[in-house]
């Protein structure tokens, strides 16, 4: 994730004229993607429990007063990082969506998405190996909620064209998050990470239940 950061701020933003923003807005954006890109660092190296303030900004080499500037705490700085996460995995999803015929493809291919995203982001691997505590009660942020409508949504679009039968499309979504994240932590926890093992074992729970487990062995 820091790479994918430290990349993105050196990008000039553009406004709706495609002008290049000024310096002072080239400052502000700058700064924020340091502390996101220090964030990263020290949230993987001690832990969101045992990071403080003063280490994120003792990495990023701002004043205490610039960080304070854009965020008011480290749990900020922990959802801006979750947003951006969601940032990056929302367009795979979609293309799932979008190569999928049938309800079961899409559970398939997204939580195949879904787990070779965290595989292939070695910083996200390090942030949630050091993190999972923090990732179970900071899952509320602006983007992650669109995110999970967003599924929701599709969800309620195959229960509406008959791919799916007529089930209650909240509970489903809220099942099929919580699974993909909690088998999502396991496997980052592994000395291998096997994203298609995982989306398999995920996606034969939710489809079949433990029976389509067995049946897969």
């Amino acid at each position: 994730m820091s790479e994918t950061i430290e990349k993105d701020a050196k990008r000039t933003p553009v406004m709706e004229t495609n002008k290049p923003l000024g310096k002072r807005e080239r400052t502000k954006a700058n700064n924020r993607e340091a502390i996101l890109a220090a964030a990263t660092e020290i949230f993987a190296e001690l832990g969101y429990g045992a990071t403080t303030v003063r280490d994120i900004i003792r990495e990023t080499g701002l004043a205490s007063g610039t960080f304070y500037n854009y965020f008011k705490s480290k749990e900020e700085v922990f959802e801006a990082l979750m947003d951006v996460s969601m940032m990056r995995i929302r367009p795979r999803l979609r293309a799932a969506r979008i190569r999928s015929r049938t309800f079961e493809e899409y559970i398939h291919n997204a939580l195949r998405a879904y787990f070779e995203f965290l595989a292939a982001d070695n910083s996200a691997h390090r942030v949630m190996r050091r993190n999972t505590g923090a990732l179970r009660v900071r899952m509320d942020t602006p983007e992650v909620i669109a995110g999970f409508e967003e599924i929701r949504t599709y969800i309620e679009e195959d229960i509406a064209a008959g791919k799916l039968r007529n089930v209650d499309g909240e509970y489903l979504t809220a099942a099929a998050v919580g699974l993909a994240q909690e088998i999502g932590e396991k496997m980052m926890l592994r000395e291998d990470p096997d994203p298609k093992a995982a989306a398999e074992f995920a996606a034969n729970l939710i489809l079949s239940g433990v029976p389509g487990l067995a049946l897969k062995e």
